[in-house]
């Protein structure tokens, strides 16, 4: 199994309200913004980053983001360990594919693999993984 990077994510009322900290006092940069969440990243390593999510967030709550190479092979081991799923293996329309669980230590893990974006049509007609 390969893990890409590992992600703080940081729940917060409005996301865009640290755009000032994060930016003038860390030196970070805005790499995503869906306006629920967004990412900042350090311009000289792209791979320090962290996410501030909406507390009202069209996902669940997590404590930390993990992108996997493929995250059906996760979600699989997760299940056989029997991890408590938090929320199940979905597509999304723009491109990430993810579950989030619990972790030995009770925080939830949102894991995810970024498969590119899909056409609306099809994201409407396979919202989750095959049973």
């Amino acid at each position: 199994m390969t893990t890409r990077r590992i992600t703080p994510d940081i729940d917060c009322a409005d996301p865009a309200a640290g755009h000032e900290f994060y930016r003038d006092v860390l030196g970070l940069e805005v790499a995503m913004d869906l306006g629920w969440i967004v990412t900042f990243v350090s311009p000289a390593n792209r791979t320090a980053q962290l996410n501030l999510v909406q507390t009202s967030q069209p996902a669940p709550a997590s404590d930390y983001s993990v992108e996997v190479a493929d995250v059906d092979s996760s979600y699989a081991q997760a299940c056989a360990q029997g991890l408590s799923i938090v929320h199940p293996l979905t597509t999304e329309a723009w491109g990430v594919r993810r579950f989030f669980v619990r972790d030995p230590h009770g925080k939830i893990a949102n894991v995810l693999s970024h498969a590119g974006p899909r056409s609306l049509t099809q994201a409407a007609g396979s919202d989750s993984a095959p049973n």
